[in-house]
């Protein structure tokens, strides 16, 4: 007998949350800075939306200190981060920028508009900000690639073994 529909919305959240619960999406950091100021925290809601013109979704808890930096700033970095970087995923996923400087726990360098782009994390690409989009929890920020790098397949992070990071702010 083939699954029923969910009547209540009870059932609905939880049928939805048991679905979603089974993707293993991968990880990124994204990364950004202002005139005053540098931040970043690891992201599992992204994806890109279009190929032509080419287009990125990510989005960014609103409790998130990365994400009150964002909301200034005119360009994202976003890093794939590569299967071995658990310790990096670590960082900008179980600290929070307002009480630590996470750059200066890792290698970086100035990319577009200033933003850091990850030494470790050798795929990762700069967009300028063309929207920001309430997204409930999160805001949504489309992106337009300017610049890019792919340092080949070291395999990704994955969402999965992200779950056991206790964020560095809380939801």
């Amino acid at each position: 007998m083939a699954d029923q529909p969910c009547d209540s919305m009870n059932d609905v959240r939880a049928s939805f949350d048991a679905l979603v619960g089974q993707l293993d999406y991968p990880m990124f950091i994204v990364t950004t800075a202002t005139d005053d100021e540098r931040a970043g925290c690891l992201v599992g809601f992204a994806t890109q939306t279009s190929i032509d013109p080419s287009r990125f979704l990510v989005c960014l808890a609103k409790t998130n200190h990365t994400y009150q930096v964002a909301r200034a700033a005119a360009v994202l970095a976003v890093h794939l981060v590569p299967e071995d970087g658990g310790t990096l995923a670590e960082l900008f996923g179980g600290q929070t920028g307002d009480r630590l400087d996470k750059f200066a726990q890792c290698d970086w360098r100035p990319g577009p508009a200033g933003v850091p782009i990850l030494v470790r994390c050798e795929n990762w690409f700069a967009g300028r900000v063309l929207e920001r989009l309430d997204a409930g929890d999160h805001d949504a920020f489309l992106l337009a690639p300017i610049a890019a790098a792919g340092g080949g397949d070291r395999g990704q992070f994955s969402f999965r073994r992200a779950r056991s990071i206790q964020p560095g702010h809380p939801s």
